[in-house]
């Protein structure tokens, strides 16, 4: 290791975490550039998850580029870096301690990562004749799962896409209890807009996926649903079962949607047809519930069958809907819960009736 590599910063070492060595120290933008990088979330081409920082936002940057140009600008608010090897802290002759210095070595780039600033990092980057120094906080992590979870922790209090954050989920273990559930669904929706054969694969649109035309929080919400009374209920806290049976239910139920519904489905969008819109997915939750409930049906064909049932009772692309005495435009429904509750009652009443009547014929 060159020593011409290694940057030292004095640094204050507060006693928080056993596991987490955390510090703070004072730099300059050019210095955290050296030592520190923004690593955008992303897929890799065979659909993995890469980095975890979301897009910049070109308006926020300039503004806080334009203030940072005045004269009495002050930025007391501290970029996050971690590290996860590159970096180590070496203890400094102080009363308590306190006092360390952090060696970072750039031999191979900058070990780190910008963790939550990155807006204002950019706009510092971008200050002309005038060195602002600013505060950095830092902690050295072991793991790429400890180093995912720490950033959801740091930023689930501020306005980050939540969508990215459900992204994330998957990835990291020992979440608060309120994300666990999330997280579960975010795994499912993960794999079914990415895994081959999936017949949902690319149209669920993520951070990672924009141009996708299925929101994946609505699709969550399908999923979270079943996991708790449904057809994945059996997989709920069983990650491997869950990957191995219950996206397969899932994707065979939505190759019978696409099936039975081809000319509501093929080349449409939310806007011009309600089948794709968060009110119809949501709704059809509850169907395939229902079907693999009452019928037992897992399969492609055997979801077709009860999907068949709904035949002339639907206008997802056109037409009225008709709810007993009531009468909707096609595109009518919005994406609200008591839509989505009268849409799905709807559904599987209609459902019900039909077997009914086959069973009584039978």
């Amino acid at each position: 290791m060159s020593k011409q590599h290694l940057i030292r910063f004095d640094a204050l070492a507060p006693v928080q975490s056993d596991t987490l060595a955390v510090f703070t120290f004072v730099a300059k933008a050019s210095d955290i550039a050296r030592i520190a990088r923004i690593e955008r979330a992303g897929r890799d081409d065979g659909g993995a998850l890469q980095g975890f920082q979301r897009p910049q936002i070109a308006g926020h940057i300039r503004e806080i580029r334009d203030y940072l140009e005045k004269p009495n600008s002050i930025l007391p608010n501290a970029i996050v870096v971690a590290f996860m090897g590159g970096a180590r802290l070496e203890p400094a002759m102080s009363p308590g301690g306190r006092l360390h210095q952090l060696v970072v070595d750039t031999s191979n780039g900058p070990p780190g990562w910008i963790v939550d600033g990155q807006q204002r990092f950019t706009a510092l980057s971008e200050l002309r004749g005038r060195e602002f120094e600013v505060l950095v906080s830092g902690f050295l992590c072991e793991t790429e799962e400890e180093l995912q979870k720490q950033f959801i922790l740091v930023n689930n209090a501020r306005p980050l896409p939540k969508a990215l954050v459900y992204e994330l989920l998957p990835k990291v273990g020992d979440l608060p209890t309120r994300m666990s559930s999330r997280s579960q669904a975010a795994l499912v929706t993960e794999a079914l807009n990415y895994r081959k054969g999936s017949s949902l694969k690319g149209l669920i649109k993520q951070q990672t996926n924009p141009k996708g035309v299925i929101r994946d929080t609505v699709l969550q919400r399908v999923i979270m649903n079943s996991l708790s009374d449904g057809a994945l209920r059996l997989y709920a806290g069983e990650d491997q079962l869950l990957l191995a049976q219950g996206v397969t239910t899932m994707s065979e139920f939505y190759h019978a949607v696409q099936h039975v519904f081809s000319d509501d489905w093929v080349g449409q969008t939310p806007k011009s047809s309600r089948l794709l819109h968060g009110t119809g997915i949501i709704a059809l939750g509850y169907v395939m519930d229902f079907l693999n409930s009452v019928t037992g049906a897992s399969t492609r064909d055997e979801f077709a069958a009860g999907l068949r049932l709904l035949k002339g009772k639907t206008a997802w692309s056109a037409g009225e809907w008709e709810f007993g005495s009531e009468r909707r435009r096609w595109n009518g429904l919005q994406n609200v819960p008591a839509d989505v509750r009268q849409l799905s009652f709807h559904l599987v009443q209609v459902l019900k009736r039909r077997l009914a009547e086959n069973e009584k014929a039978a």
